[in-house]
């Protein structure tokens, strides 16, 4: 992979009425398809969980088995498969779609019932974990313990991982993530690299991964959810998927390029203000679009706003 790199850090600055109040910590990394690093802000071999961006890949095992052609889903399924979704009713039948056409009952998803809801179909990963039963379903392959890591399912994935990365599999460091599925550490240029070889076009599985998510980006969020609002102001041209504790990661369609956001404390609010600023100063996104996205995710009310300084540097 790439060698070691290193810049200054982005900073995010909350202010009250212009008045420094805190700070964030974030560091990013711009990598093409071949791993190369392009530009950097922190360092890019900083080790992060891969968490909810690792989505777009565990869903390679939905398309590379034919669970798809079998069941009959559609890019709204693959979409909601890599979905950190709000939980409404939309994406809850969507999810829901997945097992009924599957021939599984609901009581086989083993995500969390989140707090003051009734079904684990409501939880923001219950589609990721419809489609891993989908492809257990279509393999033959137990349904009961499809979250521990020697399960088919999860080596699938993480096999699929390996070879997009061109690493070996035993030597990744798995953890699990709160809704019980295997997540990945990785370093910043590694989930970077992902992200480049995901829009790159060069791969048929994953090109079908990139259209669902294009063409449903209220799949993959929801209104008013920086994901959904970045894609739908850029139709066809970006590809949004945020993690937890801070991670946020972007590939432009077509171009090999991944962008990931890292903010140290874990703050969501830093990252879509890097990931705007960042943007813009790719020129990824128009005046207009960064204008429209600040307006929502940067002014935080009538006396609080984030401001960022720093941006990636070429090395």
């Amino acid at each position: 992979m790439a060698k070691r790199t290193q810049a200054p850090a982005v900073e995010v600055r909350l202010l009250r009425e212009g008045i420094i109040e805190s700070k964030h910590i974030v560091q990013a990394a711009l990598c093409d398809e071949r791993g190369r690093v392009l530009s950097v802000a922190g360092n890019a071999e900083t080790a992060t969980f891969a968490r909810s961006a690792l989505k777009p890949f565990q869903a390679l095992a939905v398309t590379s088995t034919g669970t798809l052609e079998r069941y009959n889903l559609n890019d709204k399924d693959l979409a909601i498969i890599c979905s950190s979704h709000a939980g409404s009713i939309e994406h809850v039948r969507q999810a829901f779609n997945i097992l009924w056409r599957a021939d599984i009952d609901p009581t086989a998803l083993q995500c969390p019932v989140p707090e003051g809801r009734r079904s684990s179909l409501e939880y923001n990963c219950s589609g990721k974990h419809a489609g891993m039963l989908a492809v257990c379903q279509q393999c033959n392959w137990p349904l009961t313990n499809y979250l521990e890591r020697k399960h088919p399912v999860q080596q699938l994935v993480l096999n699929k991982v390996s070879e997009l990365l061109r690493m070996p599999a035993a030597e990744f460091i798995s953890a699990h993530d709160d809704c019980g599925v295997p997540t990945y550490l990785m370093q910043l240029c590694q989930i970077a690299t992902l992200y480049a070889r995901l829009s790159s076009g060069n791969n048929l599985d994953m090109e079908r991964i990139v259209r669902a998510m294009t063409h449903h980006p209220q799949m993959l969020a929801g209104a008013g959810k920086f994901d959904t609002e970045l894609m739908n102001l850029t139709p066809g041209e970006l590809i949004s998927k945020s993690g937890a504790e801070g991670l946020q990661c972007i590939s432009r369609l077509g171009e090999g390029m991944g962008l990931v956001i890292k903010v140290m404390d874990g703050a969501k609010r830093a990252k879509y203000a890097v990931a705007i600023h960042l943007l813009t100063q790719l020129g990824w996104i128009t005046p207009s679009t960064a204008e429209a996205l600040e307006e929502k995710f940067m002014t935080l009310a009538q006396y609080k706003r984030l401001e960022v300084v720093g941006e990636l540097s070429i090395l």
